[in-house]
């Protein structure tokens, strides 16, 4: 037997779902459909389905850098991404670990922050001092902010409700320090599109797409952000990398299946050919 070469790695700092539709189940669906080893730090356990959330369980900060050492220390981390980090201690101690293996703007891997930090119905998940670490210790190490704008309303107070105010709401992100964000913009029902904006601090680049008319989305920032993250555990730039996770929640929007009673999870089945098993 011949020895392989290793895929690229992807690590989340995520919670769980126990439903199977979001959080790091979402993730590492989505890094094995891109083709890269997914890793995980759990963050929290959640008690979910499709219908809600009933429960959620904090694993302790220590255990959860721990989790980060564990990886980066052997098997290595080509870049990572974060969930639900459900603390200000958890952020704090997620992020020294970070910064002693080189993972966020400015070391050796780049380091995508989506800040977890609204229910599906727009509710606060977190409590004020873990958004206010969220502002300004996580958001300046990110090489990539992803707030959806539920999130941007939470961190900043702006009501984006139109596509002429995603700029504003790119502008009042990048202001707390991120290299780039990217504000998706699927919750503006209205807009016949989905146009999410990626923004650097000088140049604004709209990414269109279409807007399926499907109840079953959950997981959809997920999937997004962890098909970002592995194009840059590939070695693609930032726009190259948020116009490939573009493309590929796309059509796993439209692939979305029923699951439950309640919301179903977007789909990342569509890379998986039939004819395979």
């Amino acid at each position: 037997m011949h020895d392989k070469t290793a895929p690229p790695t992807a690590l989340t700092i995520a919670g769980s779902d126990s439903g199977g539709s979001a959080g790091m189940h979402a993730d590492l669906r989505t890094f094995f459909a891109c083709g890269v080893h997914g890793t995980t730090a759990v963050t929290a356990v959640t008690v979910q389905n499709t219908v809600g959330v009933t429960g959620l369980v904090e694993i302790p900060p220590e255990t959860v850098a721990a989790q980060v050492e564990a990886v980066a220390s052997d098997i290595g981390v080509d870049a990572a991404k974060t969930g639900v980090l459900a603390s200000a201690a958890t952020i704090d101690a997620v992020l020294e670990v970070c910064d002693r293996h080189g993972i966020g703007r400015g070391g050796r891997s780049p380091f995508v922050v989506d800040p977890v930090a609204a229910s599906r119905s727009g509710e606060p998940l977190l409590r004020e001092d873990a958004l206010d670490a969220l502002r300004h210790r996580a958001f300046p190490r990110a090489t990539l902010a992803t707030p959806n704008l539920d999130e941007v309303r939470l961190l900043t107070g702006l009501d984006a409700r139109s596509r002429g105010d995603l700029l504003d709401a790119a502008k009042a992100i990048h202001d707390f320090g991120p290299q780039w964000v990217l504000i998706k913009s699927g919750h503006l029902p209205d807009d016949p599109e989905c146009v999410d904006l990626l923004f650097d601090g000088e140049t604004a680049l709209e990414l269109p797409g279409p807007r399926y008319s499907t109840e079953h989305t959950h997981g959809a920032g997920d999937v997004f952000a962890s098909a970002i993250t592995s194009a840059l555990a590939k070695g693609a730039s930032v726009p190259d990398a948020v116009r490939a996770g573009k493309r590929f929640v796309t059509r796993s929007v439209a692939d979305a299946y029923p699951l439950g009673a309640g919301v179903g999870p977007v789909s990342t089945f569509w890379r998986i050919s039939p004819r395979s098993y």
